[in-house]
């Protein structure tokens, strides 16, 4: 796998860090995003050991930072969901403009729900995976319920995730309440593969049973039995990345099938 670190434009103008994954010993056949999970970034380790193997089927990979994240800028606590489809939508244009069209959209948790919010709105894609992902973005206050009310009776409220404070406020709240996700899915007209897992204690097996009933056909859901919420261990996440191959051939590559 050989690494571009690059950076592109959000809808506001600010700079997004990102790195263009490529295969190492061949021109790259298909062209991916990768988004990663609240409060995560781009290097996170089962973000980039799926990217590797995706890599090395043929597979480019533009995994970023959303805005206010990484090495991203922008305020966090300026930022909403519907800001983080933004930046996928902006994403997909840089590699239009730069490179070659995404065809395949890849995201985790959080970022999986943000996909497929954003998969309508660049026709290119043909091919969805959402890994370890709510049925609806309001899921991610679920883990704060004290906040909540905070939020509710000052605008705004400290988060701790992953040992790290987060400042959100009312805005990201109300956006991720009132977020209509299910349309996004019933309407996807791509290709959807799910993967989660039966033991994720972070979202709920459940989440991927509601996108499946959602979402029409071709659709296919895969248990990733045993595998923690963040795919830290290298084995999972080639496994993943192996299963993603294997499943988006026929819809990507249909000539590796003939």
């Amino acid at each position: 796998m050989h690494s571009i670190k690059l950076t592109f434009d959000n809808a506001r103008g600010q700079k997004l860090a990102a790195y263009l994954d490529q295969p190492g010993n061949r021109p790259a056949e298909v062209y991916a995003i990768f988004s990663h999970c609240f409060t995560c970034n781009k290097n996170y380790k089962g973000i980039r050991n799926i990217c590797q193997t995706l890599c090395s089927h043929g597979i480019a990979i533009l995994r970023f930072d959303f805005t206010g994240l990484g090495e991203s800028e922008g305020n966090f606590t300026e930022t909403t969901f519907s800001d983080n489809v933004e930046d996928i939508v902006m994403a997909s244009h840089f590699l239009e403009k730069h490179y070659q069209a995404p065809s395949l959209l890849l995201g985790h948790s959080l970022g999986g729900a943000a996909t497929l919010a954003a998969a309508a709105r660049i026709p290119s894609s043909r091919a969805v995976v959402t890994i370890a992902s709510p049925s609806e973005p309001s899921h991610v206050m679920d883990h704060f319920p004290r906040q909540q009310e905070t939020i509710d009776n000052t605008g705004e409220a400290i988060i701790r995730v992953g040992g790290i404070d987060y400042t959100i406020n009312k805005q990201f709240v109300e956006d991720v309440r009132g977020y209509n996700l299910s349309g996004s899915i019933e309407n996807l007209k791509r290709a959807l593969l799910i993967l989660h897992s039966p033991q994720d204690n972070t979202v709920d097996i459940e989440n991927a049973a509601q996108i499946f009933s959602k979402a029409c056909h071709p659709k296919s859901f895969i248990s990733l039995d045993r595998v923690d919420h963040l795919i830290a261990n290298k084995d999972d996440a080639c496994y993943v990345g192996n299963i993603i191959t294997a499943w988006a051939a026929p819809y990507l590559m249909p000539e590796s099938c003939q």
